[in-house]
C-alpha cells in the first residue's frame, strides 16, 4: 500500500512519529513532495523559530529515512478539483505515483467522492494506524510503544497518543497489554 502524507499529518510531532514508525514495518510506502515538505516547514515556522529550526531538520532527516519517499511536485494541475485549490498539488501527486490514497486529518477538503473518482481513499491517521496495527499488532504495537517511550518517558502511551489526536490508537495500544 502507498499513501501520500498530507503536511497537516506530518508537523504535529507524534502523529508525524507514529505514522512513519509504521512506515518502518512495511506496513505501508509513505510518499510526499517538496511542496508538502516546505508546507510543513513553514508551519514549523509559523509556530516559533525552535519550532521551524527542528523542522527543517526533521525534514533533512527523512531524505535518509525513507529516501524513495520523496517525489517531484506535480507540475500540471489543471484536470484536478478539490474544495480547496491549495490542496490539489496533494491528489495530483497520489494520482501520479498510484497511491492508494491520501493519510489527512482535513475531510473537508478531501471528498471521499472526489478522490474516489481517481481510485483513491481518504484515511484518517487514527484509523489508519489502528487498522495497521490490527493487521500485524507484534511488529506495530513495538513500533508504536517506542514512539511513546521516546516522546514522554515513563507516561503511559495512552495518555501520550490521545494527546496527539490518536484517541483509537491509544485505546488499542492499552487493550494489548
Amino acid at each position: 500500500m502507498r499513501f501520500v502524507l498530507d503536511a497537516c499529518v506530518l508537523f504535529p510531532n507524534v502523529m508525524r512519529s507514529a505514522l512513519l514508525a509504521v512506515a518502518e514495518t512495511g506496513a505501508y510506502e509513505p510518499i510526499w513532495s517538496p511542496r508538502l515538505l516546505e508546507e510543513w516547514r513553514r508551519a514549523g515556522h509559523r509556530h516559533g523559530p525552535d519550532v521551524g529550526v527542528a523542522a527543517e531538520a526533521e525534514i533533512a532527516l527523512l531524505a535518509l529515512r525513507f529516501p524513495k519517499a520523496r517525489r517531484a511536485t506535480p507540475e500540471n494541475l489543471d484536470r484536478f478539483y478539490l474544495p480547496d485549490e491549495n490542496d490539489i498539488h496533494v491528489l495530483a501527486l497520489a494520482v501520479a505515483e498510484s497511491a492508494d490514497g491520501i493519510i489527512t486529518v482535513n475531510r473537508k477538503d478531501f471528498p471521499r467522492h472526489i478522490l474516489a473518482e481517481e481510485g483513491l481513499s481518504r484515511a484518517d491517521p487514527d484509523a489508519f494506524l489502528v487498522g495497521a496495527a490490527q493487521a500485524n499488532p507484534g511488529p506495530i504495537s513495538l513500533a508504536l510503544r517506542r514512539v511513546a517511550e521516546d516522546g514522554q518517558a515513563g507516561q503511559d502511551p495512552r495518555g501520550f497518543f490521545k494527546k496527539a489526536r490518536l484517541p483509537r490508537l491509544a485505546k488499542w495500544l492499552v487493550q494489548q497489554t
